[in-house]
């Protein structure tokens, strides 16, 4: 009996005399035997783990990965995956100068994205026997494939994005003009898109169903999106505890309730009625009032002591700024930030200036909360939370018509609509949704009292111009922050009845 075998290239035939003898002729013909319409396996070639690494960087810069047809073991997918994610995590903790903690959550939770995007390439690569059949060398097979040499393929993008980003928070760029921000963020997502055509091209050169690849693509860019609109928490964080050891800081001080305590409270009152100036004809005179009703953070003290020395120091506000805080170290030197002394704060300021022309600044800073109420903490003094209606009330009964309203805290957006005016302008540290940042027990300021007054108002007189230039600002380095639930959007909504007062303010002070 005589049987046929065919050669690798298709062509030739080899002839066998005994069946028994097949197996041995096979082994010396030049190629298996295949039937009509059978499904030809490509050859099992292996390649080193270098060259699984260069040619997945090879695919980073859209060349190709040469690899052939080449099938990676799983221990070779394993030790990519390995090596590519702790180059990353390496740089990463550059990221935070000093004493840093692994975060393992905040490592694992961007994974979901690996895995599903490891889905869609399933789903974009060809049927196993439609990749049999095809002998195109340029080719590619295999999710194993496909895995080994995405991990390659990112590091390239992704290796510029981490020195972008190590660079901006060590301070080696001049990160604080305004054209930075648009080089940044310029730079940024033009690296995310690279990124994504990298591993988009990678995937088409397994010769898959064109609209299962437009799937993917369309699949990898709302990931990406998404990954961008989330900034997920980076890995490494500061070590707080260590920070507080090495700088050995104390516990906070604690308010101790004296009658000494509230005699010096009640002489508070009719010194600062004293020390008030009085309005100036013809003068927009700005007054100030700065609310700090959280005394469980020294940050709002420096904070709210920051904004009365610039309104005094900058607005041409001196004897016309009131400071209420709560804090134990200035329980005998400012009066307590309570809704009760707002009220009487605001009713002292309406008798000194003029309630039509002249302007008020009124700051508040804590943490807020999501039913938009400021924390008040003066412990063992029990002190009222103070609310956006509050407010509005407490200003309409005193009858001053123009307000420069600032809110830093947490969910502010939530203080936009109940104080909106003609004449009024607020500013708020973040939407009604989001947290604000940079008030934690280590922060010396907030993001936004920081951008917004230390920064900005040092250099101009205009509100506005300082909020927009400080968003931008606040946005990058809540990025850089790995600020958890997305940015917090800081928001401002100006009366245009209060345009002509706040230009003639310009124009007194300069620009």
């Amino acid at each position: 009996m005589t049987n046929s075998y065919e050669s690798e290239d298709w062509n030739d035939t080899v002839a066998i005399d005994d069946e028994d003898t097949a197996p041995m002729a096979l082994a010396d013909a030049a190629g298996p035997v295949w039937a009509v319409g059978e499904a030809r396996p490509y050859p099992a070639e292996r390649v080193s783990i270098g060259r699984w690494m260069l040619g997945g960087l090879k695919a980073g810069f859209f060349v190709s990965p040469g690899v052939g047809h080449a099938q990676p073991s799983p221990f070779q997918v394993l030790l990519l995956t390995v090596l590519a994610s702790g180059l990353l995590l390496g740089l990463a903790r550059l990221e935070v100068p000093g004493p840093a903690i692994f975060d393992w959550r905040a490592w694992l939770v961007p994974w979901w994205m690996t895995l599903l995007s490891l889905w869609g390439a399933w789903f974009a690569l060809p049927p196993e026997r439609v990749a049999e059949i095809d002998d195109d060398p340029w080719h590619l097979r295999g999710l194993g494939t496909w895995f080994a040499l995405s991990s390659g393929v990112a590091l390239p993008a992704q290796l510029v994005l981490q020195a972008l980003s190590i660079a901006v928070v060590r301070e080696w760029l001049p990160a604080q003009t305004l054209a930075l921000q648009w080089v940044y963020w310029g730079l940024y997502l033009g690296l995310s898109l690279w990124l994504w055509a990298a591993v988009v091209r990678l995937t088409a050169r397994f010769a898959g169903p064109r609209w299962r690849l437009g799937l993917f693509a369309a699949l990898l860019a709302g990931l990406f999106a998404l990954a961008i609109w989330q900034f997920p928490d980076r890995p490494w964080a500061p070590d707080e505890s260590a920070e507080l050891a090495a700088a050995n800081t104390p516990e906070p001080p604690r308010l101790h309730l004296s009658q000494a305590v509230f005699e010096a409270q009640q002489a508070l009152w009719p010194a600062a009625e004293q020390g008030l100036a009085a309005q100036r004809e013809g003068v927009v005179d700005v007054y100030g009032l700065v609310f700090a009703p959280d005394g469980s953070e020294a940050v709002f003290r420096r904070e709210s002591q920051l904004v009365a020395d610039v309104l005094r120091q900058r607005f041409d506000a001196e004897g016309r700024v009131l400071h209420l805080l709560n804090n134990p170290e200035t329980a005998t030197t400012l009066p307590w930030a309570t809704p009760e002394n707002l009220g009487r704060a605001i009713g002292l300021l309406a008798t000194h200036m003029d309630r039509e022309h002249d302007l008020l600044v009124v700051y508040l800073t804590s943490h807020g909360a999501q039913n938009f109420q400021l924390a008040a903490n003066n412990d063992p003094l029990e002190v009222a939370p103070v609310d956006p209606g509050l407010l509005r009330r407490l200003l309409d009964e005193a009858g001053i018509r123009n307000r420069v309203i600032m809110v830093s805290a947490c969910f502010a957006g939530g203080w936009i609509e109940p104080l909106a005016t003609d004449t009024s302008l607020v500013i708020t540290a973040s939407d009604a949704e989001h947290t604000s940042y940079g008030c934690g027990r280590l922060s010396e300021l907030t993001f936004f009292g920081r951008a917004v007054v230390d920064e900005q108002l040092r250099q101009t007189h205009s509100f506005t111009q300082a909020f927009e230039r400080a968003r931008l600002v606040i946005a990058k380095r809540e990025v850089e922050a790995g600020k958890p639930d997305g940015p917090s959007n800081p928001q401002m909504r100006l009366g245009a009845g209060l345009v002509p007062v706040l230009g003639a303010l310009e124009s007194r002070l300069g620009p």
